[in-house]
């Protein structure tokens, strides 16, 4: 029987795969990357995949094993500007389509949606993610990530990085782009209380959960006539963008019939043409406390997703936001090697591979669960291993041995309050020794 190959082996083809034919992925084909040097194509991108927060001197050492033949920090710098801007996210997507897996709940596959802020150095030629700052605050640059994270297998299946945060036009990007053929529910928060994202998903043939706005607030549960404070309650409402005298009426009905204004976007519906958009779902209110409520939208079936239902699975969804803290504090994505768009979002995406690539190798790690909780190993320390693992420096009959070492209890009933904090910038001569 073949044996099935790792995560890393996949990855590892996926590089080969890329370099075998690297006059794609290059400013100017046939000649980047044409003569053989220290930093070739394949080393470049290992190179970048294996970046931490050091200096780049520092990530240079570490990846040359601190051999007296290191590549210096101009080569390296000239060697990553060849790469066309979207490399990265192509070696991305193929490492998820030779990893993905049909890790199914109840047969839907469990996407959580969201997005994060990255704080990058401070670059007025990048008008676009400039904040000139206020207030005595000092100018910065900022991007966002959106990403559509399975919640089954712990990895991202897909991102987007964008200079002006659109979080709707983001997730309607990558729900009409995945090649994703089962059936999938997709779990967002409350920022993506939209009739078009919805519809993006519905056209898809997907379901959504999401959680809105409280029935007091302006979104898609306010004007409804409500007769109790907790409900689950089917709604079928037609949209539309017309103003003749005949559709105001039909917009009193605020049960049935809302008005999209002309601003509002919406992909389905044509000003220049009669028509309408009709969606169904269900409107949820639950309590959460004596006075506090949670509101969710969902097209899933009532019967089999009911109410408590519905709560479990919108908690799953807790996952992608310890994801991000992964990302950026284990995977060292605060600290950044350029003020160039281009190359943080090369190193953006470099972390999400490593991401999945960890998650991935946990998932093969065998623990005994002959405990009080059921143990996981840590993922901060895997992140580590894996990335020494994946430089050749720790031997595949060590792996595991290794990786079972840092493990943790999983507390499901363990809940803390939310504490934001300000993120700063790490500055350039503030970096890792």
């Amino acid at each position: 029987m073949k044996k099935s190959k790792s995560p890393n082996e996949m990855l590892q083809e996926c590089i080969k795969d890329m370099s075998d034919n690297s006059w794609l992925f290059v400013k100017t084909p046939g000649r980047d990357f044409s003569r053989k040097g220290k930093l070739p194509f394949q080393e470049i991108l290992k190179l970048i995949l294996s970046m931490q927060g050091k200096s780049i001197t520092h990530e240079l050492l570490e990846y040359f094993n601190r051999s007296s033949s290191v590549a210096s920090s101009s080569a390296f710098v000239q060697k990553r500007n060849k790469l066309l801007p979207s490399t990265m996210e192509t070696l991305f997507s193929l490492f998820v389509t030779r990893t993905e897996q049909h890790k199914l709940y109840k047969g839907y596959r469990l996407l959580a949606v969201d997005g994060s802020d990255f704080h990058v150095p401070s670059n007025k030629d990048e008008p676009d993610c400039f904040y000139p700052g206020t207030n005595g605050q000092r100018p910065y640059n900022l991007l966002h990530l959106n990403a559509l994270y399975d919640m089954q297998q712990r990895i991202y299946v897909d991102a987007v990085v964008q200079k002006k945060a659109n979080e709707s036009g983001a997730l309607c990007t990558m729900v009409d782009r995945s090649a994703i053929k089962d059936s999938s529910i997709v779990i967002a928060d409350r920022g993506y209380e939209s009739y078009n994202n919805l519809a993006h998903i519905i056209e898809k043939g997907w379901k959504f959960l999401f959680r809105i706005k409280d029935i007091n607030s302006s979104g898609i549960a306010s004007g409804f006539n409500f007769s109790d404070a907790v409900f689950d309650l089917p709604v079928s409402l037609t949209l539309s963008k017309k103003q003749t005298n005949e559709a105001k009426l039909l917009y009193k009905d605020k049960d049935h019939y809302r008005f999209l204004p002309q601003s509002a976007t919406f992909d389905y519906l044509d000003l220049g043409k009669d028509i309408l958009y009709s969606l169904s779902f269900r409107i949820v209110r639950f309590p959460l406390s004596d006075d506090n409520y949670e509101v969710i939208i969902t097209n899933l079936d009532e019967n089999e997703f009911p109410p408590d239902e519905l709560k479990k699975l919108y908690a799953l969804r807790w996952s992608i936001e310890t994801s991000f803290r992964h990302i950026k504090f284990s995977l060292g994505a605060l600290f950044f090697h350029s003020n160039k768009v281009e190359f943080i979002s090369q190193e953006i995406f470099a972390a999400l591979i490593m991401y999945n690539l960890t998650e991935l190798t946990i998932s093969l790690v065998v623990l005994s669960q002959n405990r009080k909780y059921i143990y996981r190993v840590t993922f901060s320390n895997a992140a580590y291993v894996v990335r020494q693992f994946f430089l050749g420096r720790v031997p595949p009959p060590e792996l595991e041995a290794l990786l079972s070492r840092f493990i943790s209890p999983i507390r499901p009933d363990r809940s803390f309050s939310r504490k934001v904090y300000s993120q700063q910038l790490r500055s350039f001569i503030y970096r890792i020794a």
